[in-house]
């Protein structure tokens, strides 16, 4: 299972040594939470398409950008992101109102396109995008709203997805990731991983002032092995 932090609990005075520092450790995917104050029910602002861009210039080509976008009007503006230099663009089912035509205008655009879904939205919503789709992202938190635990009844979506993938694929189709975004950190990573999680999106479990990139990772690294 990779591992994709998420930036946001970075102080952003000194973001640029973290990716640095996170690149050194072994990353090569990243994960830009985007809120537009809007969307999410905290009305927090994080970034946009401005940092996406510094963030591209300082880490070059190599490194996989996804930008998920917890915003209202990701159907106008995500190629914004694309511009800016993001790979994958992940928007909410509960927010796009033409779920096909979008991937089909971001693929189009030489972007990877993913659908994301809350705790409480049902896997049948996406089961349908799935031959479509590069990536679904299952939100084991409710976005935006601080302080949470990570919700383990998300098990049984991610199971329900990780089968309708393994099918499509032994039918010849697309190889469609499975990420899970949400209090992810090293007790219960081996847990997501046995889910059949592809990528874990890890916040303050692998940045925050404990311990380093490098040493969150290896922890990480090690609860996935026993």
């Amino acid at each position: 299972m990779k591992v994709a932090p998420s930036i946001l609990t970075v102080d952003f005075c000194r973001l640029g040594e973290a990716l640095d520092e996170a690149i050194e450790a072994g990353i090569d995917w990243l994960h830009m939470d985007v809120m537009d104050g809007n969307w999410v029910i905290n009305r927090t602002i994080t970034f946009g398409p401005a940092l996406i861009r510094s963030i591209r210039d300082r880490v070059g080509p190599e490194i996989t950008i996804d930008s998920h976008l917890m915003i209202s009007n990701a159907e106008e503006t995500w190629d914004q992101y694309v511009n800016a230099g993001a790979d994958l663009i992940i928007c909410h089912i509960e927010a796009v109102e033409d779920f096909p035509t979008l991937i089909k205008k971001i693929h189009e655009s030489g972007a990877m396109a993913g659908c994301v879904l809350n705790p409480d939205t049902s896997e049948e919503e996406v089961i349908e995008l799935l031959p479509d789709l590069d990536l679904v992202l299952v939100m084991s938190v409710v976005p935006g709203k601080g302080g949470q635990s990570f919700i383990p009844e998300v098990e049984k979506k991610v199971r329900n997805i990780r089968k309708a993938i393994d099918l499509q694929v032994k039918n010849g189709g697309k190889t469609t990731k499975l990420m899970i975004d949400g209090g992810v950190k090293d007790h219960n990573a081996a847990m997501v991983s046995e889910w059949g999680i592809d990528i874990a999106v890890v916040g303050s479990g692998l940045i925050n002032d404990r311990a380093t990139i490098k040493e969150n990772l290896e922890s990480i690294s090690k609860s996935l092995e026993t």
